[in-house]
């Protein structure tokens, strides 16, 4: 294994890959530190010590939100948009007519997708803005702040969504993934820093240690389903063409459990954090986010019910049972045990229900697992950290080791070509 990771230092496109996405990164973290000027940070730093969901958004913007810098949306709006423009896609014939384009209606999707999130940048960034107008310093005037704050996150916003592009198509790994990555690792020294204060403050070693390790025990959880699959075993029948006898052979149709990884949670997360967060801002509605704020019991079946709804609405779409039996039949392929055509769509829809189920339920489980135990321990540093978190880390990892290998694969057979 170490002698093929070496070779990441001899392909000279992968090192451009690489470099190319670090160079990006380091980008992204200087813009984090460009603030919007006009507020008090002392007050806003304050209003984020306390966790919860704004902690949770702070976490997805790498840290922007909390020192309210031009990127403190971060890359929020393009994946709503991102959920909108896949939920258009299905309802309206034209638009999945688009996107059946080929490379072209892929270009028109992904801008629409672009203006889409402008547009819920600029209603985002117009109620973070209100709803902070109680921490302006002195000197400043809210309607000037109101514009130039609008206008600079708006932008920081456009600029994020075209960093994370730039990584998906010149760089290594998808790019919204690896911003949010980013963030969360960036969030580590900050977390670490706090649990020693909760520590020297009174709360108990061993709480700190029993959290951590239900976060360890999610995390072998989340390699073990990441990796899992069901295999359906499929036979091709021999065929003569001319003198020659192809097919006759013996393979399977791999089915992973967690067909759509990261996203639906990432989904789940982002649709639920705008409504809260703006709950959160307005003082007049500050009650009600002891009921249905992050954490609580209304909080965690909300959260639970998008995971349902877009695991199975991720796996609808990326996963055709119709085209995948026709493709089979195709080639004179067939399931063992099922005959040819519709019986075969319909056991493979029957099949991915049952698996986005398991899956469904996985997401849901490790996303609320590390809640429950911060609220059990006490240690309410780490929370930000949760289940959510934890699965986009593993996931963005093993996507990027899993493209490298591909890469290298690439490369090897290439040489025997040569």
């Amino acid at each position: 294994m170490a002698n093929n990771y070496s070779a990441v230092f001899k392909i000279e496109d992968l090192q451009k890959k690489l470099a190319f996405t670090l160079i990006i990164i380091f980008i992204f973290r200087l813009g984090i530190y460009i603030p919007i000027s006009g507020l008090d940070l002392d007050k806003l730093s304050s209003l984020f010590g306390s966790g919860g969901v704004l902690g949770f958004v702070n976490l997805f913007s790498g840290g922007a939100l909390e020192r309210f810098s031009i990127f403190a949306l971060g890359i929020i709006p393009y994946i709503n948009a991102s959920i909108i423009m896949q939920l258009l896609t299905v309802l309206y014939p034209a638009l999945k007519e688009t996107q059946e384009e080929g490379e072209q209606g892929r270009k028109k999707i992904q801008q629409y997708t672009r203006y889409l999130t402008i547009v819920i940048a600029t209603i985002q960034s117009i109620g973070i803005t209100v709803g902070l107008r109680g921490m302006l310093t002195p000197s400043t005037s809210f309607v000037p702040f109101l514009i130039f704050s609008v206008v600079a996150l708006v932008a920081g916003t456009s600029l994020v969504m075209w960093l994370g592009e730039l990584i998906t198509e010149k760089g290594i790994g998808n790019g919204a993934s690896i911003i949010i990555f980013v963030g969360i690792i960036g969030a580590m020294p900050s977390y670490i820093n706090q649990t020693i204060t909760l520590v020297k403050g009174g709360i108990p070693i061993y709480n700190v240690i029993l959290l951590l390790a239900v976060l360890m025990l999610v995390m072998v959880g989340i390699v073990i389903v990441q990796e899992a699959q069901r295999n359906i075993p499929v036979q091709y029948a021999k065929r003569v063409v001319g003198r020659k006898m192809y097919g006759g052979q013996n393979t399977y149709l791999p089915m992973k459990i967690n067909q759509g990884g990261v996203i639906p949670i990432i989904f789940a997360s982002s649709v639920l954090s705008v409504p809260i967060m703006i709950i959160q801002f307005i003082p007049s509605l500050s009650p009600i986010s002891k009921w249905v704020g992050y954490g609580t019991i209304f909080y965690l079946l909300v959260f639970s019910g998008l995971i349902f709804f877009f695991t199975f609405f991720y796996t609808a779409i990326t996963f055709n049972p119709k085209d995948i039996s026709d493709n089979i039949k195709k080639y004179g392929g067939f399931i063992l045990g099922v005959r040819p055509g519709k019986p075969t769509a319909d056991y493979l829809d029957k099949v991915t229900s049952r698996l986005a189920f398991v899956g469904a339920s996985f997401l849901a489980i490790i996303s609320i697992l590390p809640m429950i135990a911060a609220n059990i321990t006490h240690v309410t540093t780490f929370i930000g950290l949760g289940g959510t978190a934890l699965l986009i880390m593993v996931g963005v990892a093993i996507d990027i080791i899993r493209q490298i290998e591909s890469i290298l694969l690439a490369n090897k057979y290439d040489k025997l070509v040569r």
